[in-house]
């Protein structure tokens, strides 16, 4: 097989490690696409969609290949692979940086620390750069220097056509619109160029945990801590068990706990007063708060969601951290049948929220809190295990119903969350306009394998 103007790798079904190739980090998708186009460059993946457009091909496209949902494999189709673009150029005199579309958090974070600067990006530094971003971007560094939307700066991308777009406030400014937060359905992003901003590279970050039985008083504590916190305290928190990590002590592994994670993006002494008073709450289990490097921080729990296992996810943005809120939190996180599924619940406001609301396509810029259920199981566990964890999520999810915002982040929706969830997402306003612009970059639905914005 021949894809004119590509000087890439094709892999097909008769490959030794075609079944290498169409694995994502999800181990509980398992699609046949019929092509891999592993890409060498942007002229590369315009050439790839040409083919898949002549050719009547379905087309995904993999950056990193992360999504819970698997959008980045197809069955019968081409993957347009961007596995192999992982170059990050920074400019620290600039403080900006230009990252190829298939590049990881770990790539960035390497690259730009070297000179004391970061950008937003995911708490696990095996992310990939691009589906973050373009569905938002949340993480630790948010609430002092916005989400991954709010620091790019320009996109490269190809267009359903095979054109190839430069987006920006001044070059098609209704493509950068869409694409910061509208997700994979304009085009590939085959480069992407950040704002970059002095972090680290020491920084006070890390978790402190509490037995399972003290959620309550720590949730209700930690509601009015983050309400009042400065910008530059990033926490997440995480309900499940400890994660059998080597910094953990090992009676400790697997134990049902509660666990507020900290990244302090200020002077370490500045960050020490900040979290005194949440390291002197109850009776912490272990406190792994202290100064360490940003990329040490960044990579921390890559390890407790590990590509091949299997996840499913159910999520919401939360109306507020009442107590009838952390009542239901308290009494369904820790129901899981397996030791590996848990709750992680992030904290927003600070930058995110003084954004406009239709500055960017995404929408959840008055949200205070989501909350992201991850029911986890290993590869060969029975379909009765699968069958628990999913209803456990979807248990969690219902009881949450009541104290639900109406919205949700459009990253963290899973393959049975339909349209109407996408919708949710944005909220018709931001929605209709993404269906415009859709229907005049992609009008025939292209690149449709995502969380699927129709042409309108």
């Amino acid at each position: 097989m021949k894809i004119d103007g590509f000087r890439g790798r094709l892999i097909t079904r008769d490959d030794a490690d075609y079944h290498t190739a169409r694995a994502v980090w999800n181990g509980a998708v398992d699609r046949r696409p019929r092509l891999i186009a592993r890409c060498g460059g942007t002229a590369d993946v315009a050439a790839a969609v040409r083919f898949a457009r002549d050719h009547d091909l379905e087309i995904a496209v993999r950056g990193g290949g992360h999504n819970v949902a698997g959008t980045a494999v197809c069955d019968d189709g081409i993957i347009i692979d961007l596995s192999a673009m992982r170059a990050v150029s920074v400019d620290p005199a600039d403080r900006t940086a230009w990252v190829q579309g298939g590049a990881l958090w770990a790539d960035v974070d390497h690259e730009t620390q070297a000179h004391g600067l970061a950008t937003t990006g995911g708490i696990v530094s095996h992310t990939g750069v691009a589906g973050l971003t373009l569905g938002g971007g949340i993480g630790f560094l948010m609430r002092k220097h916005g989400l991954a939307v709010d620091n790019l700066l320009t996109a490269e991308v190809v267009t359903a056509d095979g054109s190839i777009l430069h987006a920006s406030a001044d070059d098609h400014p209704d493509l950068f619109w869409a694409l910061r937060g509208g997700g994979g359905n304009f085009g590939v992003v085959t480069l992407f160029r950040f704002a970059l901003h002095a972090i680290g590279p020491t920084v006070l970050a890390g978790p402190v945990f509490w037995a399972a039985d003290d959620t309550t008083d720590v949730l209700r504590f930690y509601r009015d801590f983050a309400a009042d916190a400065l910008d530059e305290l990033g926490t997440v928190v995480r309900l499940g068990t400890v994660p059998p990590l080597p910094v953990i002590p090992e009676e400790l592994h697997w134990r049902p706990a509660i666990a507020v994670v900290c990244c302090y993006a200020g002077p370490i002494a500045d960050g020490e007063r900040t979290v005194e008073a949440l390291r002197r709450l109850g009776t912490p289990l272990v406190d792994l708060l202290a100064p360490k490097s940003y990329c040490a921080h960044q990579s921390a729990t890559d390890d407790t969601t590990p590509h091949g296992w299997h996840y499913y996810w159910k999520s919401t943005d939360l109306a507020d951290l009442s107590d009838d809120t952390i009542s239901v939190i308290a009494d369904h996180a820790y129901r899981a049948g397996s030791p590996r599924s848990y709750a992680v619940m992030f904290h927003m406001g600070g930058a995110v929220n003084r954004v406009t609301h239709t500055a960017t396509a995404y929408a959840g810029r008055d949200v205070a809190h989501n909350i992201n259920i991850d029911a986890v199981w290993l590869p060969g566990e029975s379909g009765e295990h699968a069958a628990a964890e999913t209803a456990w999520a979807r248990r969690f999810l219902h009881a949450l119903q009541p104290h639900r915002a109406n919205s949700v982040y459009v990253n963290f929706l899973d393959s049975d969350d339909g349209n109407s969830r996408v919708r949710e997402a944005y909220g018709e306003r931001i929605y209709r306009r993404l269906a415009e612009i859709k229907a005049k970059y992609d009008p025939d639905n292209t690149f449709r394998h995502n969380k699927n914005i129709h042409p309108g």
